[in-house]
C-alpha cells in the first residue's frame, strides 16, 4: 500500500518543523506592536495579516514543488506559472483579500533561456488574467546545491478590515460548496511521482494513460485558479459582495480533512460531506495502481475538490463560477461538533 511516508515525505515531522517556523515568527510580533503594520494573529489561517491602519495587507508564500521535476521529465513549462500563481492568489482570496502582487525566486542548478522564456510566460499570462502584477523576482545559479529548478513565490494583498472573512458567523445548517479541481495542483506530487516510477519507471510519464494522453500530461493538468471568481463573489477592495461568504479553504497539503477545519476553526463546527465531488480518473486510477487507500488520498491530494465554500446563497454562487467556467456543487453542510467526516 503506497502512503506518502513511503514516498519520502514524513507529514509529522513536517508539522512539527512548521510549528518551530511558525513560532519563531510569531516570536516576531512584538518588534511592531502599535506601529504601523503590526501582525494580527491567526493562527491556522491561510495567509499573514499586518494592521495598516484603514485595512488589512495580507501575505503569504508557497511554489510549485515537485510539479516542476514533471515539467523537467516531459520538456513542457509553459503551464508552471498558473500553478505558481494558483498556490499563493488562492490562499490569499481565503480571507477576502484582493492580490495585488506575485513576486516569484528561482533556485536552479543551470540558468536556460528557453526554460526560463517558458516559465515566465505562463506565469504572465496567469498574472494579467487574474489582474496581479509581479514587481519583482530572483534567479539565484547554485550549482550541485539543486538538482533542477526550484520556483516560488509570495502574494502580497489587501482587504478591508470590515471585509475580512474569518469564519466567525459560521452557522449549523450553512451549506458547503465544493469547487471542482480538474488536476492535482501542486500538491502530493511526491506520491504521484512514487506509485508511477514503481509501476512504469523512470520514464513514467510518457506512458499512455488512455488513448489521446501520457501520465505525464494528466498530472502536468494546470491548476484552476478561482481566486477571480471569489473575488466576483466577495468583492474586491471597496467592493461591495454580491455573496455572503462565511468561509473559504484552499484545499491544498493536507488535503480536505486537513484544510477545511481551518474556515471551521472560529465557529467551533463541524461539516457532515454527503456528496462530495467525483475525483478525476487519473487520481482514481492512482489509487488503484498504488493501492492508495482512501483516507492516505483524501489527506494527500484535493480529490477534485480545489477550494470550499461555506455560504447559503448557493444559486449566485452557481452562476458566478458557471461565467468563470468552474463547475461547483453542494457537498453537505455544517454540523454541531469539530469534526469533518465524509
Amino acid at each position: 500500500m503506497a502512503t506518502y511516508e513511503e514516498a519520502g515525505v514524513n507529514i509529522d515531522l513536517g508539522d512539527k518543523c512548521s510549528e518551530i517556523a511558525y513560532n519563531a515568527a510569531k516570536g516576531t510580533f512584538p518588534g511592531r506592536k502599535g506601529m504601523i503594520g503590526e501582525p494580527v494573529l491567526d493562527d491556522g489561517g491561510f495567509t499573514g495579516t499586518l494592521d495598516m491602519g484603514d485595512y488589512f495587507l495580507v501575505q503569504n508564500d508557497d511554489g510549485v514543488g515537485t510539479k516542476m521535476a514533471i515539467a523537467e521529465m516531459m520538456g513542457k513549462y509553459d503551464t508552471m506559472g498558473i500553478d505558481l500563481v494558483c498556490m499563493v492568489v488562492d490562499d490569499a482570496i481565503c480571507v477576502g483579500a484582493e492580490p495585488i502582487t506575485v513576486s516569484n525566486t528561482f533556485d536552479v542548478d543551470k540558468v536556460d533561456d528557453k526554460k526560463i522564456a517558458a516559465l515566465m510566460g505562463g506565469l504572465q499570462k496567469a498574472a494579467l488574467a487574474h489582474k496581479v502584477v509581479i514587481p519583482g523576482g530572483e534567479i539565484a545559479e547554485l550549482g550541485d546545491r539543486v538538482n533542477g529548478y526550484i520556483w516560488n513565490a509570495t502574494c502580497v494583498g489587501i482587504v478591508e478590515k470590515d471585509h475580512m472573512i474569518t469564519g466567525a458567523n459560521v452557522k449549523v445548517g450553512d451549506k458547503i460548496i465544493g469547487l471542482k479541481s480538474k488536476g492535482f495542483r501542486s500538491n502530493g506530487l511526491t506520491l504521484v511521482r512514487h506509485i508511477l516510477k514503481t509501476k512504469f519507471g523512470e520514464k513514467w510519464g510518457f506512458e499512455k494513460f488512455d488513448d489521446t494522453r501520457t501520465w505525464g500530461e494528466v498530472t502536468l493538468t494546470p491548476s484552476d485558479i478561482f481566486c477571480s471568481a471569489v473575488l466576483e463573489m466577495h468583492g474586491r477592495f471597496k467592493e461591495k459582495p454580491k455573496v455572503e461568504l462565511k468561509g473559504v479553504a484552499h484545499i491544498t497539503g493536507g488535503g480536505l480533512p486537513g484544510n477545511l477545519p481551518r474556515a471551521l476553526k472560529r465557529s467551533g463546527l463541524g461539516a457532515k460531506l454527503t456528496n462530495l465531488i467525483q475525483p478525476p480518473d487519473f487520481m482514481t486510477k492512482l489509487m488503484e495502481i498504488g493501492n492508495v487507500s482512501r483516507d492516505e488520498a483524501y489527506q494527500t491530494w484535493n480529490m477534485g475538490i480545489g477550494m470550499v465554500l461555506i455560504s447559503n446563497d448557493v444559486e449566485k454562487i452557481t452562476e458566478i463560477c458557471q461565467k468563470h467556467g468552474i463547475e461547483c456543487q453542494v457537498m453537505g453542510e455544517v454540523v454541531e461538533g469539530g469534526e469533518v467526516s465524509f
